[in-house]
């Protein structure tokens, strides 16, 4: 059957949303059953063991608790804000979970805030030994994307239904007629896509490749679209991105209303929060008053007396009257409520209703995480690039069947018309664009006279590729969590990053703060690099220039000097899902001036993208030249 309608494929979609909930489901069962405590920490997906602190109601009256991770392993976890935990003790003969739920408030890198159902379950925390938290299924998230797609599929005859039919039609979208605004700090193509923002009614696809200053454009277009209306709704698929939008409209003197937690823990950020805003309020000690009076009140079995129940009724009549008059004022003072696209459903925008949405890293996102915010506004704009990290998807078949389709490429690929691509880039040096470019933007992105020739030592390569062909540089299976490591490769990486910085010079980079990131597609290699660069004297001044990380968790970073261990090294040329190439394009636009690729070329060159790679890159095999080295050596003998 031909699926063409919005109607059909907006129900094909709901199907494929419905086996990746199985999948996840089914992954956490399995999880939960099967895998050990001792790798589920190692993935950073548990906590134990656990020193549990206070318990306090917060500003939205809702019981929590603090609890602290006692581990000396240097390890990222996975906890951030509204994801769903719940907590257990470990036994003897294995783990019991308690029957004690929660949702994460905020989450630093050893401790966190988790708010309970009741504070009657912090009490058995405090009181039971050996307690432990891990990552629960978020079911959550997946019912709210349903429910939106249900709301989208039956929209008839308003605003909901013409967008839904728009995006995925060829129809014109309908657009202002203006003269261009001039923007003279902006380049020519920024301020064409500000422009083109401000006149449309519809829709408009604001397309960032690596270092164009997407973000930069965006709080542009924000800034002059509240010189038109009063409020706009921004969102984000992570906390993380939420953050730094959030900050960067903050900088630009805009009252930003951040609803949730930022995934970095410190003042400023917390500064533009609901929940610290409506902390600072000058009516919050009143109704903090009255909320502690009420649950003293309700904790009363004994002793209540005639007019319990019209007290209780009279405080909580004042507590709400109270709550009511900080958020309107809250609300009516922000220009900008930001939030994640799940986190738009806070029952804080219960009935809210926009003129515009922005959302930010929209090629990140599916299609239905969108869909829960399109139903509050008029018109949208996103921003993104599907040329980068596309959404995270667990179930092969749904993404190969379309699950993994954004919301924001349907829209490229649909209406081309109401596309802005951002042409200017402002991060690397030429040679390391001019790849990226040309095999993902059609040669279309330039770089910046002020970048072009930049880097760190006079006639260097600002591409190498250091090719770890050899015996002893083969790719290792270490389960599906992690992945592969390539120990030998790992080791040469830092070999090589020893010598460049030897050639730069020790006070050199810590005058200049020359960082390096560390990049690896895999797990596994990421975190045996960190051990190898803890335990190493010589990087010992420099630890603080260096970090190393997967692909996903650099997007949006750069540094100086990027070094990529790709660890794939096997005799069938087999890459896994090194073919995703939206991630390489990511990994080698991470770097300023210099990129450094450790690979087998002898496996990856068998794909046509790593060979064009390896072709434009300067390249040499130490391994065989010690290899031929060692084999004159024994011919002299």
């Amino acid at each position: 059957m031909l699926v063409n309608s919005p109607i059909q494929l907006l129900t094909q979609q709901k199907l494929l949303l419905q086996m990746e909930y199985a999948s996840e489901k089914e992954a956490y069962e399995k999880m939960t059953q099967q895998m050990g405590l001792g790798r589920r920490l190692k993935r950073g997906d548990a906590w134990w063991p656990l020193s549990v602190g206070r318990s306090y109601y917060n500003s939205l009256n809702q019981p929590c608790i603090e609890i602290t991770r006692n581990s000396d392993e240097d390890i990222e976890h996975n906890f951030e804000f509204n994801r769903p935990v719940v907590f257990f003790q470990k036994q003897e003969n294995g783990i019991r979970f308690l029957n004690i739920k929660g949702t994460v408030c905020y989450a630093e890198p050893d401790r966190m805030v988790v708010e309970l159902q009741d504070m009657k379950h912090a009490s058995e925390l405090q009181n039971t030994d050996n307690i432990g938290v891990q990552l629960f299924f978020d079911e959550r998230s997946y019912k709210l994307m349903f429910e939106a797609l249900d709301k989208v599929i039956k929209a008839k005859g308003n605003r909901l239904a013409y967008l839904r039919d728009l995006f995925y039609s060829h129809q014109h979208s309908e657009r202002f007629s203006f003269a261009d605004i001039r923007f003279p700090w902006l380049n020519r193509t920024q301020e064409h896509a500000v422009n083109e923002v401000l006149r449309s009614k519809d829709v408009m696809v604001v397309h960032g490749p690596p270092g164009t200053g997407k973000t930069t454009t965006l709080v542009e277009a924000i800034h002059e679209t509240l010189q038109r209306e009063s409020q706009v709704l921004v969102c984000a698929q992570s906390n993380m991105a939420v953050d730094w939008i959030s900050e960067r409209l903050v900088d630009r003197g805009i009252n930003v209303l951040r609803i949730g937690n930022p995934s970095r823990v410190n003042d400023k950020m917390l500064s533009f929060t609901y929940e610290r805003r409506f902390e600072a309020h000058p009516d919050y000690p009143q109704l903090w008053s009255i909320r502690k009076a009420l649950r003293e009140l309700r904790g009363q079995r004994k002793n209540r007396g005639e007019n319990y129940h019209q007290k209780v009724e009279r405080l909580k009549s004042r507590a709400t009257e109270l709550e009511i008059r900080i958020n309107q004022e809250l609300f009516g003072e922000a220009r900008v409520i930001a939030s994640t696209l799940v986190s738009s459903s806070h029952r804080l925008l219960m009935g809210m209703k926009f003129t515009t949405l922005f959302i930010d890293e929209a090629a990140q996102a599916l299609e239905a995480a969108c869909w829960i915010p399109i139903r509050k506004v008029s018109r949208v704009v996103l921003a993104g690039d599907h040329c980068q990290l596309p959404p995270t998807i667990k179930n092969y078949a749904a993404m190969r069947a379309g699950l993994g389709k954004t919301l924001m490429e349907r829209i490229v690929e649909n209406r081309p018309e109401d596309v802005c691509l951002l042409q200017v880039q402002y991060r690397m040096n030429e040679k390391i664009m001019e790849f990226s470019s040309n095999y993902f933007y059609d040669g279309k992105v330039e770089s910046d006279p002020s970048v072009r020739f930049r880097g760190i030592l006079d006639y260097d390569e600002p591409m190498l590729w250091i090719d770890t062909h050899g015996e002893d540089c083969k790719e290792e299976f270490v389960g599906e969590s992690f992945g592969r490591i390539n120990k030998t490769e790992a080791d040469l990486t830092l070999l090589h990053l020893e010598d460049y910085f030897r050639k730069i010079g020790k006070q050199r980079i810590l005058d200049e703060s020359i960082d390096v990131g560390i990049i690896s597609p895999y797990r596994a290699q990421v975190q045996y690099l960190r051990q190898r660069v803890k335990q190493s004297q010589f990087f010992k001044p420099f630890r603080h220039l260096i970090s190393i990380n997967t692909v996903d968790g650099f997007q949006g970073q750069e540094r100086d000097i990027i070094f990529i261990s790709l660890v794939r090294a096997n005799d069938e040329g087999q890459i896994g899902f090194l073919s995703d190439l939206r991630r390489m394009n990511v990994a080698i636009t991470r770097a300023r001036m210099k990129l450094i690729i450790l690979g087998d070329a002898e496996t990856l060159c068998k794909h046509k993208f790593y060979k064009q790679l390896y072709e434009k890159t300067y390249h040499f095999c130490p391994l065989a030249d010690q290899q031929r080295s060692n084999d004159g050596s024994e011919n002299q003998r």
